[in-house]
């Protein structure tokens, strides 16, 4: 220790590890348990400053400020582009630098991103958040952008991204009380995998826990944290719950009765630091702590994980030794990073339909450009998006482009007035009343004009004219008084309902009646019924047709392009799962009347997840798909659609043609639900990975290294990629593999690899990609570790899923799964088939298999090797209702022999377990498959087979 230093935590010489004991063991039991919150308290005797865990940085630094906005995750997903992706993160970086600098107590370095759940359902409601359906294209996303924000020094970390949200976590119906059914094979398989890569290839200092549970047991409580997270990927920082998952484990799950319990669990579990309110944090750690649910070497594990994140920042060391001190504030919205924001903007669109080379636009055939929809000239933001610096909406970028007087614009919004029935007086607001609406007007001329938005599902919103505000809802009255539809609740939307007499209602965002005051005022505010009928009666008078508009625009034009999509707080967000994967129906009317009147018509749709297009797919000529892109989609749309870009994106998930396709949003099992490309056999509408270009490319000359490998070898893959097309562009080529012969079902197919090149017309590159065999492991459920098994493997190069160019086999010398054995237990989430049941929490350890529903359910567990007659069934169960159930034992399937049938007696209390057991009669020795059949109200965690 140097003589300026009176602690060695304060060295910045000596190790981390060494600092950071040192400092927790000056600390009081009080100043430690100060720092489990995420709002971490002063520890002023040591000079140690307040500390703010938390912030979202999606897509940009949010909610400090303008700062750089870049496209939504699920728009970065589809540039495919893990360099780029580094370059978003360094800037994302510096930027969090910048507030930090200026106000150390107030904002924090260990930012809320990215998410990297998995996408196995476009309906949810927080698509737009993550990166996608495939594990392999989501790590190696998050693993570069989680560089970028680490920064290149060996020692000190720019900021720290925070993963969201460990795992499971693809549902916002019930997310406070849902638990999701992840056997073995899903689990590791699938939703694990980006987790683990971001940690161990991304090092990855700090993960977040989800709010729902997984097999029974809240995910904040998750046995996996330790044994995965921290265990097996060797996480070197720290995990915090997500926002009030301390009390909603007491409220929602109800798994405990007090906060303390849920602190204690928490924490012991592997949570490090709980985002919840910070005296309750405080509360329920200290009286943990009296109670002996916890010790102060728990309290110490969790602070070291902290503070070693916050050592590793440079928050205790002097500014002149940590380079991102000095980051200056003119990196803040730098030139440099808007122009990253194009470059991401336009490498994020994806080109779905070209239909005889409709796109790129040329300038001397479309000298009168019409820019149609209600996505023409806005820019949202989603909840979790930055404040944007600028924007540029496509109405802009397209009248930079091609000069004011060529574009016209054409919103399609109907302007309505809406009168009184009873009194045929119309509504207006009054400025002197802060724009509190009332239907007092005497005639139209004094009424406030409405542009009405119909987003479909009975959501519409209403901006006046006059003041250029949107109508909400406020405590006390309604008003034309908000900037933006936008908030946690909008309170922007609203809901009309005809009445039989002609009229119409109104409710507000959470259902109510709008009604007015009884006195002279007339002021419209939500009453408390939640009877449409219970409201004040409208006529609704159309001053402008929208539509007519729009048709009018699309005649006296060369094309017409229709911008289409979503506004992303309305109809999904976090909270609220989509109803639907369509279009709003006046959004699909939109399109095909404009087509009816110009058949060189362009649909760009601007969205925060996938849609169902058929018709547009069907009928119309070009049809383009950007997320909401941040500051700059009006200059990418611009340059895309005139050619002085050509598009290159690839969906980062399959684009179904119907809900019907999907299965209920709440199964979780991607393998027998046949979710994502990688196990769905029907016809998508677009495939995962689709994506056109302006360019031609053609592949060849596919060359293995090997056509024989080990299972711990690899295998180089090598073509050709040649642009035969007259544009320079990029080209994404994709690596897919699959297994021709397997004890389970497979994927389809499975990414393993990917690259965007750039190619000018005529060139060609070769491209190497090297497959390892352990990328073709599967989760051995007879024996719980990863196996590559032996046999033909196809390995497919191509532009998408479906567009298969080049193809060639490998055999890898791996293993035969050998057959089960069920003479010691076998844990019963481990079968390979099963219908009916769930897994749920053992409290005994473990997970345990739940019947569920009227049918019975069962569970297969194939190749059961027996090599002497056995005489015994034995299950490890629980019946906690008031009725007998029962286990058969059968051969091969629910319709086979019944060899047994165990009985399981009612306790009343489903933590009552008990072993029981059964004679087994006709079992043979040899190979069989063991179906294991439920009746009744029965749950296992294991059993076994024996003599």
């Amino acid at each position: 220790m140097t003589a300026q230093h009176t602690y060695p935590f304060q060295d910045p010489n000596l190790p981390v590890e060494e600092r950071v004991k040192d400092l927790v063991s000056r600390l009081t039991l009080e100043e430690k348990i100060s720092q489990i919150p995420t709002r971490q308290a002063a520890i002023e005797r040591f000079g140690i400053g307040p500390y703010s865990v938390g912030g979202e940085a999606a897509h940009g630094v949010a909610w400090r400020g303008e700062a750089t906005v870049f496209p939504q995750p699920i728009g970065l997903a589809c540039t495919w582009n893990p360099e780029l992706m580094k370059e978003i993160g360094s800037v994302v970086g510096d930027e969090a630098r910048v507030f930090y600098n200026q106000q150390p107590d107030k904002y924090g370095l260990t930012l809320w991103a990215p998410t990297v759940d998995m996408e196995r359902d476009p309906r949810w409601g927080r698509t737009e958040e993550a990166y996608g359906e495939d594990p392999h294209l989501t790590g190696t996303m998050t693993v570069q952008l989680a560089k970028g924000m680490h920064g290149e020094h060996p020692k000190y970390l720019k900021m720290v991204p925070t993963l969201k949200h460990f795992y499971a976590n693809n549902n916002e119906k019930d997310r406070l009380t849902y638990s999701a059914s992840i056997d073995p094979r899903n689990k590791h398989e699938y939703y694990l995998k980006p987790f683990e890569a971001a940690i161990v290839d991304g090092q990855v200092q700090s993960i977040m826990t989800a709010y729902n549970s997984i097999n029974g047991t809240p995910a904040i409580e998750s046995p996996d944290v330790n044994k995965y997270v921290k265990g097996e990927w060797g996480l070197g920082g720290f995990i915090v719950c997500d926002g009030g998952d301390l009390s909603q484990t007491v409220d929602y799950h109800h798994y405990h009765e007090t906060h303390a319990e849920s602190a204690a669990g928490a924490l012991k579990r592997g949570v490090d630091c709980l985002t919840d309110d910070k005296d309750l944090v405080i509360q329920a750690v200290t009286e943990a702590i009296e109670r002996g649910m916890l010790s102060e070497a728990d309290l110490d594990r969790a602070i070291t994980n902290i503070f070693r994140i916050r050592m590793r920042l440079g928050l205790f060391d002097p500014p002149e030794i940590n380079p991102y001190s000095k980051i200056p504030d003119s990196k803040l919205m730098h030139p440099d990073h808007a122009a990253l924001s194009l470059k991401a903007a336009k490498e994020s669109v994806v080109l779905l339909k070209n239909d005889q080379q409709t796109l790129p636009l040329k300038r001397e055939k479309t000298k009168k450009l019409a820019v149609i929809g209600p996505l023409g000239d806005v820019i949202y933001r989603d909840w979790y998006s930055g404040s944007l610096p600028y924007q540029v909406t496509p109405l802009q970028g397209l009248r930079k482009k091609l000069g004011q007087e060529n574009v016209s614009f054409a919103s399609s919004l109907d302007r309505i007035r809406l009168k009184s029935a009873k009194t045929g007086q119309y509504v207006s607001a009054d400025p002197a009343n802060g724009e509190a609406l009332s239907a007092r007007a005497i005639d139209a001329s004094s009424a406030d004009t409405f542009e009405l938005t119909d987003w479909g599902w009975g959501n519409h919103t209403l901006k006046s004219l006059r003041s250029g505000k949107f109508v909400t809802t406020g405590d006390d009255f309604i008003s034309a008084s908000a900037e933006e539809v936008f908030g946690w609740f909008v309170k922007e939307q609203y809901n009309f309902t005809q009445q039989p007499d002609g009229t119409c209602t109104m409710q507000t965002w959470n259902g109510k009646a709008v009604i007015s005051e009884p006195d002279d005022s007339g002021v419209l505010k939500a009453g408390e019924s939640e009877k449409p009928e219970d409201g004040i009666r409208f006529m609704k008078e159309t001053v402008v047709d929208g539509l007519e508009e729009a048709i009018t625009a699309a005649k006296s034009s060369d094309a017409a392009v229709v911008f289409v999509g979503n506004n992303p707080v309305i109809n999904g967000k976090e909270e609220i799962d989509r109803e639907d994967i369509v279009l709003p129906p006046a959004q699909e009317k939109l399109i095909q009347e404009v087509y009816k009147v110009n058949p060189n018509t362009i649909v760009v749709i601007v969205g925060s997840y996938p849609f169902a297009v058929n018709w547009a797919q069907e009928h119309i000529p070009a049809i383009l798909y950007t997320s909401h892109s941040g500051q700059e989609i009006g200059h990418a749309i611009a340059d895309v659609l005139y050619g002085d870009y050509a598009p290159a994106g690839r969906l980062n998930m399959t684009w179904y043609r119907s809900v019907d396709q999907l299965p209920d949003i709440m199964d979780y099992d991607i393998i027998k639900g046949k979710r994502t490309y990688m196990y769905f056999d029907g016809e998508p509408l677009y495939p995962f990975g689709h994506g056109l270009t302006y360019a031609s490319f053609d592949y060849s000359d596919l060359q293995l290294s090997s056509s024989r490998i080990g299972a711990d070898g690899s295998l180089q893959v090598s073509f050709n990629v040649t642009n035969n097309g007259e544009y320079a562009s990029d080209e994404v080529v994709q690596l897919y593999a699959r297994s021709i012969q397997s004890r389970v079902v497979r994927p389809l197919k499975e990414l393993k690899a990917f690259r965007r090149i750039h190619l000018l017309p005529g060139q060609s590159h070769t491209v190497t990609f090297t497959l390892r065999a352990e990328d073709l492991a599967i989760w051995d459920v007879t024996r719980d570790k990863y196996c590559v098994e032996a046999g033909d493997y196809e390995i497919m190069v191509g532009k998408s899923s479906a567009d298969i160019q080049l193809h060639a086999n490998v055999a890898i010398d791996g293993e035969q799964i050998p057959p089960r054995t069920l003479s010691e237990p076998v844990r019963a989430e481990n079968y390979d088939d099963y219908a009916h049941v769930r897994i749920d929490e053992c409290l005994e350890g473990g997970t345990s298999v739940r019947h569920e529903g009227e049918e019975p359910g069962w569970t297969l567990y194939k190749d059961a090797q027996f090599t002497s007659k056995v005489r015994r069934f034995e299950v490890r169960a629980s019946n906690g209702s008031a009725l007998s159930a029962t286990i058969e034992i059968r051969l091969g399937s629910t319709e086979g022999q019944v060899i047994g049938t165990c009985q399981v007696s009612p306790s009343g209390d489903w933590q009552a377990w008990t072993t029981e057991s059964c004679e087994i009669k006709g079992l043979e020795e040899g190979l069989h498959d063991i179906c294991l059949v439920f009746h009744g109200d029965v749950q296992i965690s294991w059993f076994c087979i024996k003599a």
